[in-house]
């Protein structure tokens, strides 16, 4: 969480950002820290941008303040996860009140429309305040696929070039170096989880088969059935039975997880519990995309390596 000086200072650059660029850098909302930190890398000094979700916060719900919805009615560009993963952003755009800031406006970015999705055969339940977040059109967590970044990126670039067209050299320059780095680090993250490759999964929230999908692994099953939906006891002692009967080595955990839920299950099932970080700033040094997905790797291939 930011002090109140940074906060007081990051309102200031957001009120010198322009919506159009001329005269200071694009003032640009994103909805979570992850959308922020790549529309940073392609953006660099040209941008200056707000997330309305803070980075360590349950995804079903986020409470935007005023400042930042009158923040986002002068922002240049809205950069979203899309599908069913801000659930409260409507709300929010009814009282911002901007057509172009709507889904599909001028000043949207939907970045779920460039990458390939998955579970995109689950039924469309109805979203409301009872189902607040139910992958019904696929599921969201994309960004933990490192490949998806170079879709996202392209289309981060190619916005903020409609935008500034003049400095469109520099975000096309600073997306091909990011992706160099990408690649670099590509070749290492596979390298510690290829001895793992088919190794079983059980995740508590249904943030991870992208990330698991890229680098050989399977989610097998999931602690909430229904995302954001507690298992119920009888739920969650077949769970258990089913972990013990098919081997499963690891729980996967995040950071807003119950630890009395978690440790719970990993003393039943024998898994180990290991906590990964879905979002860039939700601990302490995950402070960049990349950052992210090294703290990722290094914890999952250290519990699955561990004896049991």
């Amino acid at each position: 969480m930011i002090g109140a000086r940074a906060a007081v200072a990051l309102a200031l650059v957001l009120a010198a950002g322009r919506a159009d660029g001329a005269g200071g850098p694009l003032a640009i909302v994103t909805t979570t820290t992850d959308l922020k930190a790549l529309v940073e890398v392609v953006g660099g000094e040209a941008v200056v941008v707000e997330s309305l979700a803070p980075p360590r916060h349950d995804p079903h719900g986020v409470e935007v303040k005023p400042g930042q919805i009158t923040r986002l009615r002068g922002a240049a560009l809205l950069v979203r996860v899309g599908l069913d993963h801000e659930p409260w952003l409507r709300r929010v755009l009814d009282t911002v009140g901007d057509p172009e800031l709507a889904a599909g406006g001028r000043r949207d970015l939907d970045l779920s429309r460039g990458v390939a999705l998955l579970q995109t055969e689950t039924p469309r339940l109805r979203v409301d305040r009872a189902t607040p977040h139910v992958h019904a059109f696929g599921n969201t967590h994309y960004w933990l696929d490192p490949e998806n970044t170079r879709p996202m990126t392209a289309a981060i670039a190619a916005a903020l070039g409609r935008l500034a067209p003049e400095q469109r050299p520099g975000f096309e320059d600073r997306r091909r170096r990011f992706l160099e780095q990408l690649d670099a680090r590509l070749v290492r993250w596979r390298r510690a989880l290829a001895p793992h490759g088919g190794a079983r999964l059980v995740a508590v929230h249904d943030t991870w088969p992208y990330f698991a999908a890229r680098f050989g692994l399977v989610v097998v099953a999931t602690v909430e059935a229904t995302p954001g939906v507690p298992p119920s006891p009888a739920a969650l002692g077949l769970l258990v039975e089913r972990m013990r009967a098919s081997g499963v080595r690891v729980l996967v955990t995040e950071p807003y997880t119950s630890a009395t839920l978690a440790r719970r299950i990993a003393e039943q099932s024998g898994a180990r519990a290991v906590t990964l970080v879905p979002s860039v700033g939700a601990e302490r040094g995950v402070d960049d995309y990349l950052a992210l997905v090294d703290v990722n790797v290094a914890r999952l291939a250290e519990a699955l390596e561990a004896p049991r």
